[in-house]
């Protein structure tokens, strides 16, 4: 099977069993039938690797790697190491995909010789009712259904950040020894994959039709994790390391990698508990100040708005938190009294049809 293989499929699976079946049904009715879809359970202490077997056994193109818990990144780590096929694609194990997905996308990749497809997703929820949200992963039409290189416009890093919308191939992710971050316990590892891919690519093709249907109610999702601090830290300090090793994609992109870690922090900032926000900070500001200490930087980098927030940030973290309370406070007043006001005019009007 190994030289017929056209996309190897990693799923990394941790405590999904819930919404696994709906992944692996979606994966294996692909309309590309030469996959394999390797799935790598990172020591699950629920159902989860029992459903792999049940699926592995009426599908001898599941083949299961299982460990002891070690991360996200391992896993994929472990999965892409196993890969045969010639492109490489990511499904996570609470997702699910449309079935043209990786046929129109290997073609497109065959055609074009992209070494990396990537396409559109919707945002989905299954809380209360079933909602779908469309997302362009370009924000700019004109790149989309062409190729790309990375190495003439550094706006495809301002796209939207993902890594399971699209295929790799897989000699480019192992010539360029493209690897994720293995940390265990961290979340978001997924960033330093996608930074390292996008700088180094020569040919990049973005589809503007959505096949991935990305989930945002799954509770134990890192994006709904409030405790977990530090870690886009650690992904971004690795992300640094992969930059200093390599000095062309250091003076290329140094300055898109201090935008895209301001971003991340300010969101990771927003996203965190409030026990955890004033530590956060002076990190925060400690590492950009050294950056600034540096000349990596200056007022062009970012719009005014942004830069002005980062120096408050970096003169007085502290001072920024308590403005940044006082904000959020007068906000939420005013979000009350707003509604409040709202629901007076709609008693109003109710009272005054009764008259």
């Amino acid at each position: 099977m190994g030289g017929n293989v056209k996309v190897s499929i990693v799923v990394p699976v941790y405590n999904v069993e819930k919404y696994l079946k709906q992944c692996l049904d979606s994966v294996r009715k692909q309309t590309l039938k030469d996959i394999e879809i390797i799935c790598v359970d990172d020591g699950s202490t629920d159902n989860s690797l029992a459903i792999l077997r049940e699926c592995a056994a009426v599908d001898p193109r599941i083949k299961i790697i299982s460990k002891p818990n070690s991360g996200y990144g391992n896993s994929m780590n472990r999965g892409m190491d196993a890969a045969v096929g010639e492109y490489i694609g990511i499904v996570e194990s609470d997702d699910y995909v449309d079935r043209h997905m990786f046929s129109d996308l290997y073609n497109i990749a065959t055609k074009t010789g992209a070494e990396i497809v990537k396409s559109d997703y919707y945002e989905f929820s299954t809380e209360n009712k079933k909602s779908f949200q469309y997302i362009n992963t370009v924000h700019n039409p004109a790149f989309y259904n062409r190729i790309i290189n990375g190495e003439e416009s550094d706006e495809i890093f301002h796209f939207r950040m993902n890594t399971w919308t699209g295929i790799y191939r897989t000699s480019f992710l192992r010539k360029n020894c493209i690897r994720h971050n293995e940390t265990p316990g961290a979340s978001y590892q997924d960033n330093g994959f996608w930074f390292q891919t996008l700088s180094l690519a020569k040919s990049i093709y973005f589809v503007n039709k959505a096949y991935y249907y990305y989930r945002q109610d799954n509770p134990n999702s890192s994006i709904n994790n409030k405790g977990k601090v530090f870690c886009m830290c650690d992904e971004f300090a690795y992300i640094r390391r992969f930059i200093e090793s390599n000095d062309a994609v250091k003076e290329k992109y140094l300055k898109v990698f201090l935008v895209k870690k301001y971003f991340n922090y300010f969101y990771t900032y927003k996203r965190i508990a409030d026990e955890y926000k004033m530590s956060f900070l002076e990190r925060f500001s400690k590492e950009f100040k050294q950056s600034l200490e540096a000349g990596e930087f200056d007022d062009t980098l970012m719009a005014g708005s942004e830069m002005s927030k980062l120096r408050r940030i970096m003169e007085d973290p502290k001072q920024f938190y308590y403005d940044d309370m006082l904000w959020c406070l007068n906000e939420e007043y005013l979000r009350k009294v707003n509604y409040r006001n709202y629901l007076l005019t709609l008693i109003g009007e109710k009272n005054g049809k009764r008259n």
